[in-house]
């Protein structure tokens, strides 16, 4: 049988625990009635998960799947669904990455690229630099003719609060080697991650 199982660090969540009842009972909250009493714990446990990306190495996760092949045209993967905090209000953004390289020697397993957004996107974020840290691994790590990253997500900060905007969605890129360089290899990559296939 199946059973998924989480790993927290026990000191951690006592810590933030004690933080968020204070959070509540500032706010003019009864901590004590029955359906928060078990908040804080969940809060802290939550908390400790969105932010897991601070202890995973996102070289490790590539270097563990990397392979010798001769291929030398695009790789792409999107729709890449991601999940992140902004950190200038720790209130949630969403959306998904559509990321691209062109293999220089090395290719690396397809499941590892989304993994690796997952760990950016799993720390305090602002998507500038979620789309930076993503492009920078990938060069780094398989040194690749090109690397194109493109994100788009909502952002609630920005549909909760301020200026209340529901229905904005935030586009950033970055692109290296080939795709920076070839007007277009981009726009064959830009192409791809508009089309459906039939």
């Amino acid at each position: 049988m199946y059973k998924k199982t989480e790993d927290y660090d026990q000191k951690i969540i006592e810590k933030l625990s004690k933080n968020y009842r204070d959070i509540i009972n500032l706010i003019g909250e009864d901590i004590n009635r029955e359906g928060l009493q078990k908040t804080p714990e969940r809060c802290a446990k939550s908390l400790q998960f969105l932010t897991q990306g601070y202890h995973i190495n996102p070289d490790t996760i590539l270097k563990s799947a990397l392979f010798d092949e001769k291929y030398k045209q695009m790789v792409l993967i999107k729709d890449i669904e991601l999940y992140s905090l902004c950190e200038h209000h720790l209130v949630p953004f969403f959306g998904k990455a559509h990321i691209a390289y062109i293999p220089n020697k090395k290719i690396v397993g397809l499941s590892k690229i989304p993994r690796i957004v997952d760990v950016f996107a799993r720390r305090l974020q602002v998507q500038e630099r979620l789309t930076r840290d993503i492009s920078n691994c990938l060069e780094n790590n398989l040194k690749p003719s090109g690397v194109a990253v493109v994100i788009e997500a909502s952002h609630l900060c920005m549909q909760m609060r301020g200026v209340e905007k529901q229905n904005s969605v935030t586009t950033t890129s970055a692109f290296t080697g080939v795709f920076l360089k070839q007007a277009k290899t981009r726009l064959e990559f830009m192409n791809l991650i508009q089309s459906k296939l039939k």
